[in-house]
C-alpha cells in the first residue's frame, strides 16, 4: 500500500491495487521461473505501480532491456516481453526470439502489449516468422498511473504531437478507456464538461463504450461529481510560460520523469574537511519527488520566492529538536528521544536535499538570461506588444507550430487575446507570492487560462463567459450520465463537489499547483490528470 496515494478525497490506492492485481494474474499464467525483457520506456511507469519485490514474488528472476541481437543468458523457463505496440520493437523482438531458438534449450515466450494489443504488430511478428513462438499474447491496460494522492498520468509523451500535428486519435481512445476503468472502480461520473475537439471525441467514445457495455449497471456510489475534459490546444500559452513554482522550476531546469529527477551530484556530496573537493561523485543524484516526503509536500506548489523562508524555519525547528537531547535526563525521556530519532534524521536529510536543490535553482533564476526571458514573457502575457524575429532555418519548425495551432498569422484580423485576458482576468498586477489569494501566483502574475476555466466552471458556471468560450478553439459542451436509483448524492449544505480535471495533451506542474490551490481555497476536492 502506498500511503501517499490515499490522503486525498479520492483513494487512488484502489486504482493502483487493481492494476497490480491484473499484473500478478498475468505473471501467474506463465508458470515457472521468468525473465522480463523491458521496452525501456515502460520501466519508469511500471516502477510507480510495482517494485521488483512484487515481481520476485511471482518468480521473476531476471530483467533485461529490449535490445537487438541475442538476449543475455538466463536459466529460466519463461521469457516475457513487456512492450508498447510499436512496429520497430517487433523487429527487435523477432531478432531476440530467433537467436534464442538457435541457442536452445526451448523457452516459453510470451508478449504483453501495453496498453493495447495491436493487429499490425502481430502481423509484423507473423511476417518475421515468430508469432507462433508466443504462448500468451495479451494486453495490459495501464492507461492511468497513480502519481500522487490527487494526480494521475497516462505518461504518453507523444500525445500532443499525435493529436494535434498528426491527427492520430490513439491516445484519445486510451484516455476514454482509462476513464471507463476509473468509473468501474469509483462509480459513474454524473456530469461531463468539455472544451475542445479532442475533448468532444473522448466524451463521444465514453458514451459509445457505455452503450456497448452489456454487463450489469455500475452500482458503485460515485466518488467524482464532475469530469472536465480540456484540450491542451485550448490554452497553448500556459505551457510556453516559465513555471515559477518550486516543482515547476525543478521540471523546467532538470526535467521530472515518472516522479524522479536527476540532479548534478556535486551539490549533494558530503563535505569533508581538507579534501579540497577531491573524489567528487560523477553519477547524477536521483531523487523521487512526491507527497510521501513531508517537506516536499509543503513546498512543491509554492512560488519559488516563498520557498527560502520555509526552508529557513524548518532548519530552526529541526535544529531545536536535536538540541532536545541535552534536556533528556530520565530513561523515559531518553527512550522517547531515541524513538523520534529516525523521523528527525529523515527530516534533516530531506531539508539538506531541498536546500541544495533550491541553491541550484537560484543559480539559474538570478542569472541575467533568465531575467531577460521572464521579462519578455511577462510583457507579452500582460498585453505589452513585443516583436520576435527568426531566421530562415526555423521555417519548418514555424510551419509545424502553425499546424499544431501554436502560431496563427494575424492578417488584418482582430487580436482576441486582450478580450480573453480581461474577461478571464489572466493578468494580476498585485500578486502575493508569499501568501497567495489567487492562482496567478504560480506564474508571478499570469493566471493559467486552463485553470481559470476550471475555476469559473465551478463558480459561477460557464454561462458567465460564453463569449470567450466561443473565441477559444473547439466546441464546449455538457453531458449528463444518468445514475441508477439510490446512487444520486444527497448533498449536504456547504459540501463541495469533487471534480476530475483531465488534460488532453499534457499539463504543467504550475497548473497542477494552481488546481491544488483552488482545492484548498474551497476546502474541496480536485484531482488532476494529464
Amino acid at each position: 500500500m502506498a500511503a501517499h496515494l490515499s490522503y486525498g478525497r479520492v483513494n487512488l490506492n484502489v486504482l493502483r491495487e487493481a492494476v497490480r492485481r491484473e499484473l500478478r494474474e498475468f505473471l501467474d499464467k506463465c508458470a515457472g521461473s521468468k525473465a522480463i525483457v523491458w521496452d525501456e520506456y515502460l520501466t519508469g511507469p511500471f516502477g510507480l505501480i510495482a517494485q521488483y519485490s512484487l515481481l520476485k514474488e511471482h518468480e521473476v528472476e531476471k530483467m533485461f532491456t529490449l535490445k537487438g541481437s541475442r538476449l543475455p543468458a538466463a536459466d529460466v523457463k519463461n521469457i516475457i516481453f513487456f512492450v508498447r505496440p510499436r512496429l520497430e520493437l517487433m523487429d527487435i523482438i523477432a531478432e531476440n526470439v530467433l537467436s534464442e531458438d538457435r541457442r536452445g534449450p526451448t523457452r516459453d515466450f510470451h508478449i504483453l502489449f501495453v496498453p493495447r494489443r495491436s493487429l499490425l504488430c502481430e502481423q509484423r511478428l507473423k511476417d518475421l516468422g515468430v508469432l507462433g513462438s508466443f504462448i500468451h499474447r495479451e494486453e495490459y491496460s495501464l492507461d492511468l498511473i497513480p502519481f500522487d494522492g490527487d494526480l494521475l498520468s497516462m505518461e504518453s509523451e507523444c500525445a500532443f504531437k499525435e493529436c494535434y500535428l498528426e491527427g492520430d486519435q490513439t491516445s484519445l481512445y486510451h484516455a476514454a478507456k482509462g476513464l471507463m476503468t476509473l468509473q468501474a472502480l469509483y462509480g459513474t461520473i454524473p456530469q461531463i464538461f468539455g472544451k475542445g475537439e479532442c475533448a468532444r471525441q473522448v466524451a463521444n467514445m465514453m458514451i459509445r463504450m457505455k452503450r456497448e457495455f452489456t454487463g450489469s449497471q455500475n452500482s458503485i456510489f460515485p466518488v467524482f461529481d464532475n469530469l472536465l475534459l480540456l484540450d491542451r490546444n485550448v490554452d497553448l500559452l500556459t505551457p510556453l510560460a516559465t513555471q515559477l513554482t518550486y516543482e515547476g522550476l525543478i521540471d523546467e531546469i532538470y526535467g521530472i520523469q515518472n516522479s524522479y529527477v536527476k540532479l548534478p551530484p556535486e551539490k549533494f556530496a558530503p563535505k569533508k574537511q581538507g579534501d579540497g573537493g577531491k573524489d567528487l561523485p560523477t553519477e547524477a543524484k536521483k531523487l523521487q519527488l512526491n507527497s510521501a516526503e513531508e517537506l516536499y509536500a509543503e513546498i512543491r506548489d509554492k512560488n519559488f520566492n516563498a520557498v527560502g523562508s520555509v526552508l529557513s524555519k524548518k532548519a530552526k525547528v529541526i535544529s531545536a529538536a536535536f538540541e532536545e537531547r541535552h534536556n533528556a535526563k530520565t530513561v523515559g525521556e531518553i527512550k522517547q528521544f531515541v524513538s523520534q530519532l529516525p523521523h528527525m534524521q529523515a527530516a534533516r536529510g530531506s531539508l539538506a536535499n531541498h536546500t541544495s536543490i533550491a541553491e541550484l535553482i537560484k543559480d539559474v533564476t538570478t542569472s541575467e538570461d533568465f531575467f531577460d526571458k521572464l521579462t519578455v514573457e511577462q510583457e507579452f502575457m500582460s498585453g505589452i506588444d513585443t516583436d520576435k524575429t527568426y531566421g530562415y532555418e526555423h521555417i519548418l519548425t514555424l510551419h509545424n507550430l502553425e499546424k499544431a495551432g501554436l502560431l496563427k498569422p494575424q492578417t488584418g484580423g482582430r487580436n482576441n487575446y486582450p478580450t480573453i485576458r480581461k474577461t478571464l482576468r489572466l493578468w494580476m498586477d498585485d500578486v502575493n507570492e508569499q501568501n497567495p489569494t489567487d492562482i496567478s501566483y504560480v506564474y508571478s502574475g499570469y493566471a493559467p487560462l486552463s485553470v481559470r476555466l476550471a475555476q469559473l466552471l465551478s463558480r459561477p458556471g460557464w454561462r458567465s463567459i460564453e463569449e470567450v468560450l466561443r473565441i477559444l478553439p473547439g466546441p464546449h459542451f455538457e453531458e449528463r450520465q444518468p445514475l441508477p436509483t439510490g446512487l444520486q448524492k444527497k448533498r449536504q449544505p456547504g459540501e463541495n463537489r469533487v471534480t476530475l480535471v483531465f488534460f488532453l495533451g499534457g499539463v504543467t506542474f504550475a497548473e497542477i499547483a494552481a488546481l491544488r490551490f483552488l482545492s484548498q481555497l474551497e476546502d474541496g476536492g480536485c484531482s488532476e490528470e494529464t
